[in-house]
């Protein structure tokens, strides 16, 4: 198997990760734990389990896009899915490939709350000392990291090649 279809199907099993887990949580947390009823359950001092509806996109922005946001976004999403799959088709390094499955696993897990709830769950909310991050869940995380990976890949990146070298060069000579 070649290396880009080893990172192919690494992506694909993070992306199916990332959709599974998103999925299960939502599924507790709305059915297992009732959370909807509850409201918030302190879990540690510094992390609540806390009810939100997020009829926007991340962080809550464009919350208030009105009855075809819910429609837009998931267009929107889709777009973007199809694009990272475009790159992960591409990519020629693991970790680009992992990265890559973990925004697209997020994105499909927030396409499917948004069309199957007509918005997506939130609950994870950490603060301490009084400061206070947005409600969040699993798949948002999972966006959040693969982009930061991908931003700090493409800051950091290959090592550069000495002037004059190219990839024919460092091909094995089999005369």
């Amino acid at each position: 198997m070649s290396a880009s279809r080893h990172y192919r199907v690494a992506g694909l099993a993070m992306a199916t990760l990332i959709l599974a887990a998103d999925q299960a949580s939502t599924t507790w947390i709305v059915r297992g734990l009732r959370l909807p009823e509850l409201g918030s359950v302190p879990v540690l001092p510094v992390l609540n389990l806390t009810w939100v509806e997020n009829r926007g996109i991340t962080f809550g922005l464009l919350n208030g896009v009105g009855s075809l946001g819910p429609l837009l976004l998931t267009l929107v999403a889709l777009a973007v899915v199809a694009a990272l799959a475009t790159w992960l088709w591409r990519a020629e390094r693991g970790l680009v490939a992992v990265a890559l499955g973990a925004v697209a696993g997020g994105a499909v897990g927030n396409v499917i709350d948004r069309l199957r709830l007509g918005y997506v769950v939130d609950f994870i909310h950490a603060h301490a000392w009084g400061w206070s991050w947005y409600v969040f869940n699993l798949a948002d995380a999972a966006i959040v990291c693969g982009v930061g990976t991908l931003v700090l890949e493409s800051l950091i990146g290959r090592p550069s090649r000495p002037p004059g070298r190219d990839r024919l060069a460092d091909a094995p000579d089999h005369r």
